[in-house]
């Protein structure tokens, strides 16, 4: 399975089915093949942004450490071996998608000189306006911060 998600961290993130594969094939031909409903598809996209939520529910204190540490480690060996290993990562965004100024996930090229480029795929117009939904709640997330300390601004 090669999948990842785009936009901030939590129930807003946004699954990108159009570029996910199992062995090649992607996501929606092998639902098709194997029979499974849209509705289906649909319930694991909402699973998925709840993931990270249902693990801590589940591990309780402590438990959100596994994904954060296997992503580091990534990027620390593709920035280390100037792998220009594409990665999802959360980066500065500037041009691409729309953005300016703000730091979302997107897939990044990650060699010797960090986040080398931000790689702009084709987004249906759900996955779209998806990515505007979490891209608001990362503007609402940096708003708020600002407030609780002035020099975050």
């Amino acid at each position: 399975m090669n999948a990842f998600v785009l936009g901030g961290h939590g129930d807003t993130m946004v699954p990108v089915l159009s570029y996910s594969t199992i062995n090649g094939i992607p996501v929606k031909d092998m639902a098709k093949i194997k029979g499974i409903s849209e509705e289906r598809l649909d319930a694991i996209v909402k699973r998925t942004r709840g993931g990270g939520g249902e693990i801590v529910a589940l591990l309780g204190t402590g438990s959100a450490y596994y994904a954060p540490a296997t992503s580091a480690i990534a990027m620390a060996e593709a920035y280390l071996g100037d792998q220009k290993r594409i990665l999802p990562c959360a980066v500065e965004v500037n041009g691409k998608y729309g953005l300016d100024g703000l730091y979302v996930g997107v897939p990044a090229v990650i060699g010797a000189d960090g986040c080398e480029d931000v790689i702009e795929i084709e987004l249906s117009d759900e996955e779209r306006a998806n990515l505007g939904v979490s891209v608001d709640a990362v503007k609402e997330l940096l708003t708020a911060c600002k407030a609780l300390d002035s020099s975050l601004a």
